[in-house]
């Protein structure tokens, strides 16, 4: 069974609905959710907030965070998730940011540098990736990531 299958099916069993709010993955996340025929029983939508103004003004990011850690940061990622909660209404959102590449770089941030957040109910929490690919390459392996991520979460959910 594929990754975004098997997703699929614990989100059925945990009777969940899922929200993404995507940044440097531009839409993958989504896209891979939804190839799924069926996905519409537990994926409610997507927020592809590329820019640092739909950050604040549609997913609810604070300015102040922006400003003070970056748009690629665990506390942007992290707030992306929890405002991704209430703006889709759902159980458990997925939110990513990160440098696709091939430019955007600093030395603190290299291209490759992706933070996924997830949050649920209580629960909120990020996770650093560095990938080494080319632009294309790390989009997927962020979107892989958070996916893989949220079948661990699913898993212990289920318990």
């Amino acid at each position: 069974m594929r990754l975004e299958e098997e997703v699929g099916q614990l989100l059925r069993d945990c009777h969940l609905k899922l929200g993404v709010v995507e940044s440097a993955s531009g839409g993958l996340i989504s896209h891979l959710i939804t190839n799924i025929p069926g996905s519409s029983d537990y994926f409610e939508g997507a927020i592809v907030s590329y820019s640092n103004e739909i950050k604040v003004g549609l997913v609810g990011v604070k300015r102040d965070t922006l400003e003070k850690y970056g748009a690629v940061s665990p506390a942007v990622a992290e707030e992306m998730a929890r405002g991704g909660l209430k703006a889709l209404d759902v159980d458990i959102c997925l939110a990513d940011t990160g440098i696709a590449g091939p430019g955007g770089a600093t030395p603190e941030k290299p291209v490759g540098l992706f933070y996924i957040g997830l949050a649920s109910g209580d629960f909120i929490s990020s996770r650093r990736l560095l990938l080494s690919g080319d632009r294309l390459q790390n989009k997927e392996g962020a979107a892989r990531s958070a996916l893989e991520w949220l079948r661990e979460y699913l898993l212990s959910y289920q318990k």
